[in-house]
Parts: C-alpha cells; sequence; structure tokens
C-alpha cells in the first residue's frame, strides 16, 4: 500500500500495478448439469463472498461471469499484502462453500454438485489504461489481455487440481519475493498472440489444509486481563496492513521511529520478529499466529519505565463504518510479570489511545480502498 498513490489516476493515463483474476473452476460443467435458478443461487453466494474478499485492498474492475477482474496501481507489490489476500479470499471461498454444503439438505444437482466447485487465481503485473465506455470504467492494455488469456492453462494437469495462484515473473519481481523458499512450483504457458509466459505456482489445496491444521494462539476476551477497542474508518484488509507493514506504522504509532521487520520467507507471518525503535528505547516483538484479516497474536515487551513482557491478540471485526480492532492483552508468565503489568497498564492504555487515535486521524485521510502497493 502507498499513501501516496491517488485513489484514481487520470483517465487514459498509463499506470503500473497487478492485474489479478479469481475465477470460480468448474463454473461451467456446473451450470450444465444443475437446475439453472438454484446454481445461480450459490455461485451468486460464492461470487460475493469472493469479491468481499479482495476488495479491498484489490479493486474490484468487474465481474465476467465466473470471474472476477481486480487490480492493485503501484510499481511495487506489498508481498505480504498479496499473498494474504489470495490465500484469505480462498480460505473464505471454502469456509462458505462449506457452510452451504452443510446447511441444505437438497438432493437436487445444484446442491450435490457444490465440492466440485473451485478456485483459482491468475496475477501479473505490468501496464494499463483506465478508460470510460459506456459510462463505465474499464481496463486496457496488453498486459490486461495477457492476465485474461492466462486463465486459459494447464496449470491443474501439471499440479492435479484447480486450486491454485498463478504469479507471472513480471508479478514476482514487483513482489521482490523468492518463489523457491515459498516452496513454489515453476510453470510456462504459451498464450496465443502474445508468446511464452513464465511464472510460478502456488498451491491453495496445500494452504488451505495447512490452515486447517495450525495451532491457534488467540487470547480470549475471559483471558485477557487488559482490552483496549476501537472503532477505524477503514475495512479490516486496510486497518490489518497500517498494523502489520513496517514502513506504515511509525506513520501513525506514537513515538515509534523506525519497524526493523525480519521474515523468514519474503512475506510477513507467524514467525516474523519487528524490532521497534522508540528514541533510546526498543521494543522486540515476535509474531506467534497470524490470520489475515481476522486476527493476529505476538509476543512483545513494553518499555514502560522497565521491559515488562506480554503477549497480545489484535482482533479485527468488521462494522458497518468501517473496523473495531480489539486488543486483548496477558502478562508474561509469572506473579512478579503479574504485579509489574498491573503497574503500568494504566500507562500503557494511555500509550494505545494516542497511537489508535493516530491511526483513526490517517485513515480518515485514505481512501478505504487504498491498494496493496507501494510507490517505486
Amino acid at each position: 500500500m502507498t499513501v501516496t498513490v491517488p485513489d484514481h489516476a487520470p483517465l487514459r493515463q498509463a499506470e503500473e500495478g497487478c492485474l489479478a483474476m479469481a475465477d470460480i473452476s468448474g463454473y461451467t460443467a456446473y451450470l450444465a448439469g444443475s437446475e439453472l435458478d438454484h446454481a445461480q443461487d450459490v455461485l451468486a453466494d460464492l461470487t460475493e463472498t469472493v469479491v468481499n474478499a479482495l476488495a479491498p485492498p484489490m479493486r474490484l474492475s468487474k465481474l465476467e461471469g465466473d470471474a472476477a477482474f481486480v487490480y492493485a496501481p503501484g510499481v511495487q507489490i506489498d508481498a505480504s499484502m498479496l499473498l494474504d489476500t489470495v490465500e484469505a479470499t480462498y480460505f473464505a471461498f471454502r469456509r462458505r462453500q462449506d457452510a452451504i454444503d452443510r446447511a441444505t439438505s437438497c438432493e437436487c444437482n445444484a446442491c450435490v454438485l457444490i465440492p466440485r466447485l473451485d478456485l483459482k487465481f491468475v496475477a501479473h503485473h505490468g501496464r494499463f489504461v483506465r478508460q470510460r465506455v459506456a459510462g463505465s470504467e474499464e481496463l486496457s492494455g496488453s498486459d490486461v489481455i495477457v492476465v485474461h488469456r492466462l486463465l486459459k492453462n494447464t496449470v491443474a494437469e501439471s499440479l492435479g487440481h484447480a486450486a491454485y495462484a498463478f504469479y507471472t515473473d513480471a508479478m514476482v519481481a514487483a513482489m521482490s519475493v523468492s518463489p523457491e523458499v515459498l516452496g513454489w512450483q515453476r510453470h510456462g504457458e504459451e498464450v496465443a498472440d502474445i508468446g511464452p509466459v513464465q511464472g510460478w505456482v502456488a498451491d491453495l489445496h496445500a494452504a488451505w489444509a495447512a490452515e486447517r491444521e495450525r495451532r491457534r494462539v488467540k487470547i480470549s476476551p475471559e483471558e485477557s486481563r487488559l482490552t483496549f477497542a476501537m472503532d477505524l474508518p477503514a475495512a479490516r484488509p486496510v486497518v490489518w496492513q497500517y498494523l502489520t507493514d513496517p514502513v506504515l506504522r511509525p506513520q501513525w504509532q506514537a513515538g515509534t521511529l523506525r519497524v526493523d521487520q525480519k521474515v523468514a520467507d519474503g512475506r510477513r507471518g507467524t514467525g516474523t520478529t519487528n524490532h521497534c525503535v522508540h528514541g533510546k528505547a526498543a521494543s522486540l516483538e515476535e509474531v506467534l499466529d497470524w490470520r489475515p484479516f481476522d486476527y493476529y497474536t505476538i509476543q512483545t515487551s513494553i518499555p514502560a519505565p522497565m521491559l515488562a513482557p506480554v503477549r497480545m491478540t489484535m482482533e479485527l471485526a468488521e462494522t458497518p463504518g468501517g473496523t473495531r480492532l480489539t486488543h486483548y492483552i496477558v502478562p508474561g508468565p509469572g506473579a512478579g510479570q503479574s504485579l509489574l503489568f498491573r503497574a503500568i497498564r494504566g500507562e500503557f492504555r494511555r500509550r494505545m489511545a494516542d497511537g489508535m487515535s493516530g491511526l483513526v486521524e490517517l485513515l480518515a485521510q485514505t481512501p478505504s480502498a487504498a491498494p496493496a502497493t507501494r510507490s517505486g
């Protein structure tokens, strides 16, 4: 994300950015083998789930039958936000698909065939022009053609299933990630009138299996020794990025001069460490659990007036006006840490209130659909 990129550049001005398609696999066969009215209801429900998960932080260009075409302007793309958004969208799709399947006792084909649907993504980085056509905004350019044509590919044949994200080499370069470290597979396609397009494939079935098996580390409201909540005027993915991006945090977090972040595989997540510099003092954070864009949990220390270890869960809940951010906090283990926490909790609450007030002010000046990009 970048706050320097305008929400909309002037029409017909060439821009660079991420161009992505989210496509429901098995759509045509599902419609052909199902009762049309019931099948359309199911597909509309799943499509709405996908779009709501993608935008924001992406911007919806248009719906194209079984696919959503989205984009995010930016020369450089925040890899963590894009990859988290893709995975969070797939997870939301699978959860909704399972919920619909469990909730129905109907034996019509439209219901019986729901588990056969899946979701795939194609993401490319390139140039495009936005123009007004018949009163609607359209994106055009050769890179727009590339991302659309890449939907017809051979990834499913080589991977063995249709749940994947195909990132072109241009997209990988814009994210500055190492595909081998992330465990992606090399893949290439021959695109009509374009030529060969090389890229990397992320297995979303594997990501979903890992998500379901991961141990949750979350402080409950009952366990919390200090709870602090505030309503923020932005969607959950936007709030998430301001909370977790080391470039954005010093813009709103009172007293934080910089955040030095270490990640294991090129993207933020469980195991990421943040070294937060507050003048002469500093604190170290370690991410213990990472569930975009629902919550994350960290182990950290409070430099006030001495380092006091605490564990915090930051939970994001959707509200009509944006997001309710709730902090659930417990002290480190031991009676001594509990006594120290009691002594500093008032000062800690004041600091949190100052930081959150700064975030409210910053978000109020930021477009709610701010892209997951950084300026070049």
